[in-house]
């Protein structure tokens, strides 16, 4: 599933082993672009799997914020990073419509298939754009929606909790992150995108590859 969503082996050997959930939709750190001495807040982290590889790319002297809503997986990513000896990353426990995290404070933001399980997408958003360093930028994998859901999918609880029945709208979520106050912002599909969908909908029924992307999303907090 890793190599689907566009890692490569390479990024596999060279997290902590048990860091990798398989819960992603994409690569947001191949996207990022990240440079010696950043700074990153990764929303939603999980078991660290993304944080790990961006610790790599800003080096000793650049920083890794994973933010996660679960005491259990603060505690599995910190665990993780100790077995590791990552000493530039570190884990707080707290919402993504509510970051533990200062103003002005991150060169990049990332995210990895968490912002379409969110009820307030608009807030996360939001909050990205506070946390962010004026010219800081966005790298977001998640799952969007080509057209309006259907309320099949949308109240199906088992498609919510696969990433799927939450996924907002391309056209909202361009709106949304302009409202936040992003600028350049780009959202193209991933290439595997329908193969990807199919293997994660629980119900072969319910058609969600013809309703939704996984999609990379960019942006940039203005200078």
């Amino acid at each position: 599933m890793a190599v689907l969503i566009g890692y490569n082996e390479g990024d596999l050997k060279a997290i902590p082993e048990g860091a990798n959930m398989n819960l992603g939709c994409g690569n947001p750190v191949a996207l990022a672009s990240l440079k010696k001495g950043e700074t990153v807040v990764d929303l939603g982290c999980g078991g660290g799997f993304d944080c790990f590889l961006a610790a790599r790319e800003v080096g000793e002297e650049g920083q890794v914020i994973g933010v996660d809503m679960t005491a259990d997986m603060i505690s599995k990513a910190r665990d993780n990073a100790k077995k590791a000896s990552v000493e530039n990353v570190e884990f707080r426990l707290g919402e993504i419509e509510h970051l533990p995290v200062a103003d002005n404070t991150a060169d990049m933001i990332m995210s990895n298939c968490v912002i379409n399980l969110s009820p307030d997408k608009q807030a996360v958003y939001n909050e990205a754009f506070r946390v962010l360093k004026p010219g800081g930028r966005l790298s977001i994998s998640d799952v969007l929606a080509k057209i309006e859901l259907p309320d099949a999918i949308k109240n199906d609880l088992n498609l919510v909790s696969a990433c799927i029945g939450g996924a907002a709208t391309i056209q909202d979520t361009t709106i949304m992150l302009s409202e936040a106050g992003f600028q350049n912002i780009k959202i193209e599909p991933n290439d595997k995108s329908q193969e990807l969908i199919e293997q994660w909908s629980p119900s072969k029924e319910s058609a969600a590859g013809d309703y939704v992307v996984s999609a990379y999303i960019e942006g940039i907090k203005p200078v």
